[in-house]
C-alpha cells in the first residue's frame, strides 16, 4: 500500500528571510551602500532578531551583504575593480552556459525569450527599474537552464547577486529606452544555430553595462 507523501515542511523563518532579502538584493531594489539593522529586518519579515541575524550572515558570506568591524551591515558599493571582476567572471560563466544551451534551443524556448523581451520593454516604457532588472535576469536564467549545468548556474546567480544594488545604480545612468539590443541578437542567433554569433552577443550583453560605470 502506497502512502501519501508527506506535505513539503513550511519554510524556515531563517530561510525566508534569507529568501525574500536575496530576491531584493538580485532585482535591485536596495541601492548600493544602504544600512540595514537587525531590528529593521525583522520587523519587516516578522521575525526575531535570531533568524534575520542568521540571513545575514548568510548573504554576507555570498557577497550580497557586507558586515563592518563593528558589526554595521550594508549592500555593497562596489570598487571599479571589482565591478571589472565580475563582469569578467559573467562572461565566462554565461558564455558557456548559453553555448551549452544551444543544442536544446527548441523553438518553445525561443518563444518564451522573445516573449520575456517584450515584457522588458514595456518595463523600460514604464521606466520601472526593478522591473526590469528581474525580467532581464528571468530572460538569462531561462536560456540557461537549458544548458543543464546547475553548478555554474548557481555560480551565475552569485554573480548577480553581488551586482544586484550596482546594476541599479547602473539602470539610472543609462537611462534606457529601447530593450537590450543584444538580447536579440542572442535570439537571431539561437534561431540560426550561431554559436559563434551567440558567444559574443551574450558576452557583450554581459559586460557592455556595466563598463559604462568603470568608464
Amino acid at each position: 500500500m502506497l502512502l501519501n507523501p508527506r506535505p513539503d515542511p513550511a519554510p524556515s523563518a531563517h530561510d525566508r528571510v534569507y529568501r525574500g532579502l536575496r530576491g531584493r538584493i538580485m532585482h535591485g531594489e536596495l541601492a548600493p551602500g544602504l544600512p540595514l539593522t537587525l531590528r529593521g529586518i525583522g520587523a519587516e519579515f516578522d521575525v526575531s532578531m535570531t533568524p534575520a541575524r542568521e540571513a545575514v550572515r548568510r548573504l554576507s558570506a555570498e557577497g550580497a551583504l557586507t558586515i563592518s568591524s563593528s558589526g554595521r551591515v550594508s549592500t555593497p558599493e562596489l570598487s571599479n575593480d571589482r565591478i571589472e571582476e565580475l563582469a569578467a567572471l559573467r562572461a565566462l560563466l554565461e558564455v558557456e552556459l548559453a553555448s551549452r544551451a544551444l543544442p536544446r534551443a527548441h523553438i518553445a524556448l525561443i518563444e518564451r525569450l522573445q516573449s520575456i523581451n517584450s515584457r522588458i520593454a514595456e518595463d523600460i516604457a514604464r521606466q520601472d527599474a526593478v522591473a526590469y532588472i528581474r525580467r532581464n535576469l528571468e530572460f538569462h536564467r531561462t536560456l540557461y537552464l537549458r544548458a543543464q549545468a546547475p553548478a555554474m548556474l548557481a555560480m551565475a546567480e552569485t554573480v548577480w547577486l553581488q551586482l544586484g544594488p550596482t546594476m541599479r545604480a547602473l539602470y539610472g545612468r543609462l537611462r534606457r529606452k529601447d530593450p537590450p539590443h543584444y538580447h536579440r541578437l542572442i535570439i537571431s542567433a539561437l534561431k540560426a544555430g550561431d554559436e559563434p554569433g551567440l558567444r559574443l552577443a551574450v558576452r557583450s550583453d554581459v559586460t557592455q553595462g556595466l563598463r559604462m560605470l568603470v568608464a
